[in-house]
């Protein structure tokens, strides 16, 4: 077995380290095809998200979700998430799709970003540890405060236009997997 391909199935048996501890079910049958793929294996991802974050004392350590869906955000949910305002600012975010995918060689990796520019502005190689990354960033995306000093800073109605162009955002976004996974399953 030559090293990529052994690099390869180590990476694909090993533990989830994300905080979540699992791959994003909308992104699952793209990642499959991908990882079915001789020169190529996906080593990050996350399919996009809508998330109420209560920030800690340093960018991540302390960094809390209230409320978190990578589907179409419920407006009463997040509203239920927001019953009791901590003194930490309170933030807002609609993320886009973001995958890392290994390519056993620069050609491999030049033509699956050719493919992914094609859907995504935001696609680029990069190199980690020796090893030749793609990676794609979706452009949809929301990232405002909503309190600060257990004060709401936005109103409801504001809120609610939040979440309505937070799903819109979702649903580019979803549509944009769907179209990148066609295209690189013909």
């Amino acid at each position: 077995m030559n090293n990529f391909l052994k690099q390869k199935s180590d990476f694909l048996k090993k533990i989830d380290k994300s905080k979540k501890k699992s791959i994003d079910k909308e992104i699952i049958p793209l990642i499959e095809s991908i990882n079915k793929k001789q020169n190529y294996y996906t080593t990050s991802s996350c399919s996009g998200r809508v998330v109420i974050l209560k920030k800690g004392p340093q960018k991540k350590k302390g960094t809390k979700w209230l409320y978190s869906t990578h589907k179409k955000a419920d407006f009463r949910e997040l509203k239920d998430s927001l019953k009791t305002i901590p003194k930490q600012e309170l933030w807002f975010r609609q993320e886009p799709l973001i995958l890392h995918i290994c390519c056993k060689t620069l050609n491999d990796a030049k033509k699956l970003l050719n493919t992914a520019r094609t859907i995504f502005k935001r696609a680029g190689i990069i190199t980690m540890n020796k090893k030749i990354i793609i990676e794609i960033i979706g452009t949809e995306l929301i990232h405002t405060i909503i309190s600060r000093n257990r004060k709401l800073l936005v109103t409801e109605a504001y809120l609610k236009e939040l979440v309505k162009e937070a799903n819109n955002n979702m649903k580019i976004n979803n549509n944009n997997i769907n179209k990148f996974h066609k295209l690189i399953r013909t």
